[in-house]
């Protein structure tokens, strides 16, 4: 049964294997934190470990990076297969607030289609309201019908579309 899990040095050989997937997948763009692995981490498991190590401490304001905000990562997996990533950003900057949001996700090219992101918003929800987050701001691109679909069956109130991103308020409680 899929669930999150912190992220983990186990789970490095399906992480690996899905970030190939997204770099390969010519009908999406590459997630950004594809782009923000460590390029060290791909290729040498001790790397991966410290990879996993600044991934999770960015939970923290010590951990964070600057121009980022601190945020809780959340790997969805089946066992040791790792289906997607999620972050919750704990605050927004006016940045985030205009393309971001509080909270992301992205399913491995192989897996979607099968509920996976309408589970882990759902999931992600409660975790978002005991970091203080009250309501979520989520946001899609306007052409991704498949994101709309999941932000609106978990509540999403439309805000409003912008040149690119349609953006709703998802209730976390």
């Amino acid at each position: 049964m899929p669930g999150f899990v912190d992220p983990a040095p186990a789970l490095r050989e399906s992480f690996l294997a899905a970030v190939a997937e997204f770099r390969d997948d010519r009908d999406h763009p590459v997630p950004w934190f594809v782009g923000d692995v460590d390029p060290a981490a791909l290729s040498d498991p001790a790397a991966f470990e410290a990879y996993v190590a600044r991934v999770l401490g960015e939970r923290t304001e010590a951990g964070v990076r600057a121009g980022f905000v601190p945020m809780t990562t959340l790997w969805w997996a089946d066992g040791a297969r790792f289906l997607g990533r999620l972050a919750i950003r704990h605050r927004l900057t006016p940045a985030l607030r205009e393309d971001g949001g509080h909270i992301g996700y992205d399913v491995r090219p192989t897996a979607r289609r099968q509920g996976h992101a309408t589970a882990m918003l759902a999931a992600a929800l409660p975790v978002a309201r005991r970091l203080g987050v009250s309501r979520a701001l989520v946001m899609c691109e306007v052409t991704n019908t498949a994101s709309r679909r999941v932000i609106e069956r978990n509540g999403g109130v439309l805000i409003d579309v912008t040149g690119r991103k349609r953006r709703y308020w998802v209730p976390t409680g």
